[in-house]
């Protein structure tokens, strides 16, 4: 059993991979232990800093944060914890983890294509740079 677990939450798909690695942590998890869902949003370019109002980006973060508390309902732990970062995806995950001293990254994955052997995916990213487990959900 894991006493704290961080789950990288990706909002597509209405939050169905999310809510399926949320049942698989509720089965990991120690009754005492924590849940963290964390979704990094990429930076607004400087470019388009100037051209997207502040206002639209809170109202974005605001909808994005009502969504992962939705999916926070379903985990069973004692303490559930929602987390919004900007960076890049895997840094920030990592570094979410290593802020909540977790035990566990759970991150979902998707079949790889060519673009993923030159740039990477965030979880093969995850994998090769974290220093605690990682469990990759297809």
């Amino acid at each position: 059993m894991y006493k704290s677990i961080i789950i990288a939450v990706a909002l597509f798909n209405k939050g169905a991979t999310s809510r399926s690695l949320i049942e698989k942590a509720n089965k990991l998890i120690d009754p005492e232990g924590s849940i963290t869902l964390v979704h990094v949003l990429d930076e607004v370019p400087a470019y388009l800093a100037t051209v997207v109002a502040r206002e639209q980006l809170l109202e974005h973060r605001k909808a994005l944060r009502e969504q992962m508390e939705s999916l926070a309902a379903a985990a069973k732990a004692k303490t559930v914890d929602v987390e919004i970062r900007g960076g890049r995806a895997s840094d920030e995950i990592i570094a979410c983890a290593a802020d909540c001293n977790a035990d566990l990254i759970m991150v979902a994955s998707h079949k790889p294509d060519m673009s993923d052997y030159f740039i990477g995916s965030t979880a093969s990213r995850v994998v090769r740079h974290s220093p605690i487990s990682v469990l990759v959900s297809r």
